[in-house]
């Protein structure tokens, strides 16, 4: 039974990144009101019988300051709060997928159109875009042509797109990889 109370007690410390109330053993802390007031340098005692008397709890917000910076605030509320923000700051946040497309040394100038126009569509979307060109068999004797495609290729983009990486030659296929003009 002791055991899994000691357990339940360490779980909770570690899910919580903040330090509250009797959790911290500063002696002295910097002290922010319940409205936002600086109450100056105090010592953890007196900072907790304030909070206690507001009925509300003492949050650690800064522990690497000096000296440490703590808060008076309802800490459910606190945590509800922090969690939006960060819920919002994901949702702000873009993700650039690389799409690909590939192509054949063989390919016909209408194909390469069409390819040049699904990519152009991946590029204003925001994503980058690696084009690869695979040689089978006796095509890797005029890799020289699949470079010239890549180029054609790229001459169509010109307008919207730069070459993050130049074609290279990668074992059996040639890999080029655009990105959008800023």
């Amino acid at each position: 039974m002791l055991c899994l109370l000691f357990y339940f007690l360490w779980r909770c410390k570690t899910i919580s990144e903040h330090k509250i109330n009797e959790q911290i053993r500063d002696k002295e802390i910097r002290l922010i009101g319940k409205n936002g007031e600086q109450m100056g340098v105090m010592p953890v005692k007196e900072a907790l019988g304030m909070a206690q008397d507001s009925e509300l709890d003492l949050v650690m917000i800064s522990p690497n300051a000096k000296p440490p910076v703590c808060k008076i605030v309802d800490y459910g509320k606190f945590r509800y709060e922090q969690m939006r923000r960060e819920k919002e700051a994901r949702k702000k946040q873009k993700v650039t997928e690389v799409k690909e497309i590939r192509l054949s040394p063989n390919i016909d100038l209408n194909d390469l159109n069409t390819k040049a126009n699904q990519a152009r569509k991946f590029l204003t979307k925001g994503d980058k875009v690696k084009v690869s060109l695979r040689f089978r068999g006796r095509e890797m004797a005029h890799v020289n042509v699949g470079r010239e495609i890549l180029n054609d290729f790229f001459e169509k983009l010109e307008d919207i797109a730069v070459v993050d990486k130049p074609a290279k030659l990668e074992g059996r296929s040639m890999v080029m990889i655009l990105t959008e003009k800023k």
